[in-house]
């Protein structure tokens, strides 16, 4: 038989046998660029996310440590044992239970105030036509430039003539009002079509029925991010309550009642960990429940680089 006649058969002979290409097994192919930077680049995400919660851990950890073990030499991050009756007794040292309550009440006040202004004045700067609207709203932005410092004295004077000092009033409304607030609203409200009021309008609708079963349904994200800034800004307030509670034990907050850990006889620095790590409880259950909110607000809001 020819050369040319000869059957032809995929694969090479070996040692009287053939040998598919495909049956060979291949060995491990090395590992892609591609991997290699995100193993590194999650290596980098965790050891900075590592050195932003390692206060929290030395909290909780020096919150459980008996007051002899708070500082030792050389420092150890947990104590001899737990001692967790320090939060037991962060409740019976000072009525920090009181400071909770006030704080609460004060936050959720002056964050519903907060939304509601916010809502209404974002509302009519964005979708109202009216007579020098944008030099209005650019003065009510201006005052985003005046520190809080600077405030504090004039807006004194003011709940002084006004009797509210040592109240509660004078700890929700003067930073009840804020300009932060309406430009937040402002935007969003800029990025919704106007098709939807000429569609509510032909349907008979006014400005107030168009904002109420319009506009308000859509703007939830966007007024949970206010509602969980405000809050936040309203917990953590100390130097504004400082200056206008007197009676601390009746209505401070609290910043206030952890201020209330320093005394005279020493600080109880194993007590003042354990009341931070209760006060920080509301605001990471509110960030919970709000999380799926938060994220598509941030988007929507103008917040997320658009």
């Amino acid at each position: 038989m020819s050369e040319l006649t000869k059957p032809r058969t995929s694969g090479f002979t070996t040692s009287n046998r053939t040998v598919n290409p495909r049956s060979v097994p291949r060995t491990a192919s090395a590992p892609r660029p591609g991997r290699l930077r995100h193993a590194i680049g999650y290596a980098l995400l965790c050891l900075v996310a590592l050195l932003f919660v390692s206060p929290l851990i030395y909290m909780v950890a020096t919150s459980l440590k008996p007051a002899d073990q708070v500082f030792t030499t050389p420092p150890t991050l947990w104590g001899r044992s737990l001692e967790w009756d320090n939060y037991v007794q962060a409740f019976t040292y000072l009525p920090f239970a009181r400071f909770i309550l006030n704080g609460i009440f004060v936050a959720a006040a002056g964050t519903v105030i907060n939304v509601v202004v916010a809502v209404l004045s974002g509302y009519a700067f964005s979708r109202l036509r009216w007579r020098g609207r944008n030099t209005v709203f650019l003065l009510f932005l201006v005052t985003l430039m005046i520190p809080q410092d600077v405030l504090v004295i004039p807006m004194y004077v003011m709940m002084q003539g006004f009797g509210w000092v040592d109240t509660f009033q004078a700890l929700i409304v003067p930073w009840a009002f804020t300009a932060l607030g309406a430009f937040l609203i402002r935007q969003f409200f800029l990025t919704v079509p106007q098709e939807l009021d000429d569609a509510a309008r032909v349907d008979g609708a006014g400005a107030v029925r168009t904002f109420v079963s319009v506009m308000l349904p859509l703007a939830r994200p966007t007024m949970a991010v206010l509602a969980v800034f405000s809050f936040i800004s309203y917990w953590n307030s100390f130097l504004w309550p400082l200056v206008v509670v007197n009676d601390v034990e009746a209505h401070g907050t609290i910043p206030l009642g952890l201020q209330q850990f320093f005394g005279q006889q020493g600080s109880e620095w194993n007590l003042v960990m354990a009341a931070s790590v209760i006060s920080m409880l509301p605001t990471v259950i509110l960030l919970v429940l709000l999380q799926k909110h938060l994220v598509k607000g941030i988007v929507t809001s103008g917040l997320g680089g658009r």
